[in-house]
């Protein structure tokens, strides 16, 4: 059983921390806007402006403001400023202990995925697939889905039934396991480190990606089934893919995933709106129960509540 982050409650104070990329500042300030707007307190340290060439300053400054996050009992959750890249640079300077006994909410995706991972599947805490700072919050409704942003972290059931006009099914079935994935090229960078995604038998994997070529993807779903992960999923849940296509427009992603997993035992769905996404990007709790149904109605539903 994964711990579960306290729900947030109005006037929460929000860690603000930048585990990658470093960030325009007035994409931060509107992405703090929208916090605000939500009901929360949002709040930074000053480090989180510090700059090392394409970094948010260095790996030991970056992972210090998420321990004193965590370690401070006025911050009820954590949010990202953007992804990028970097995190994986962090992770040997945080304390799964520390995490542990903070339980607190930890949102970001894309290349955050690597505290995601590192949270879920080595520290046992939900953690969320949602939106950034930058990109995301900062846009309002056209960035993020607000509904599931604030059914995920905020309420002590059960979010139920999510689905989307674009969400397709691959492949027919049904299936039950924990969601846990991410984007795939930081769950495949993991591997052969301490860090490594190491998703039990039987749970959901969901896979996003940002402008990876149909050549890329095939190349790493490769690898993804010839390390034995795949095997270990019960379903597998598909983001849009976008900017994914070949140029020429053929062959697309999509179709070259429903190749890739044309032999998959269970069921697949294609076109989930979390992470990278053409529009409103839905929040996802990672590390929680759930159901994969691909029908002609597919849709994904979360059985278990995220936050306590």
């Amino acid at each position: 059983m994964r711990l579960k982050p306290r729900a947030l409650e109005p006037g929460a104070r929000l860690a603000v921390v930048a585990p990658a990329s470093a960030f325009r500042r007035d994409e931060f300030d509107q992405g703090i806007d929208e916090i605000r707007r939500l009901g929360y307190d949002p709040v930074y340290e000053e480090s989180v402006f510090d700059r090392q060439r394409y970094l948010a300053g260095s790996p030991e400054v970056r992972a210090a403001a998420i321990q004193a996050a965590w370690r401070d009992p006025t911050i009820a959750g954590l949010i990202s400023v953007r992804g990028g890249y970097g995190s994986a640079q962090i992770l040997p300077f945080l304390d799964r202990e520390e995490a542990r006994r903070a339980r607190k909410a930890f949102v970001g995706y894309s290349d955050l995925t690597a505290v995601l991972t590192f949270l879920t599947t080595g520290c046992d805490v939900v953690a969320f697939h949602g939106p950034t700072l930058a990109g995301r919050l900062g846009l309002g409704s056209a960035g993020y889905d607000r509904d599931s942003f604030v059914a995920a972290v905020c309420r002590r059931e059960p979010m139920g039934e999510l689905s989307s006009p674009a969400l397709e099914t691959l492949r027919q079935g049904e299936a039950s396991g924990v969601l846990l994935g991410g984007t795939l090229t930081q769950l495949l960078a993991s591997l052969a480190t301490p860090f490594a995604f190491d998703p039990p038998p039987g749970h959901v994997l969901f896979l996003d990606e940002v402008g990876e070529r149909p050549y890329r993807l095939d190349r790493m779903v490769t690898q993804l089934r010839q390390t034995g992960l795949l095997a270990r999923a019960a379903a597998v849940v598909i983001g849009e893919l976008p900017q994914c296509d070949e140029p020429t427009g053929d062959p697309t992603a999509r179709s070259v995933m429903a190749d890739l997993f044309g032999d998959f035992p269970g069921p697949v769905l294609i076109g989930f709106p979390s992470g990278h996404t053409i529009g409103p990007a839905m929040t996802l709790p990672l590390g929680v129960s759930c159901r994969v149904i691909a029908a002609s109605r597919p849709r994904l539903i979360i059985e278990e509540a995220a936050v306590e």
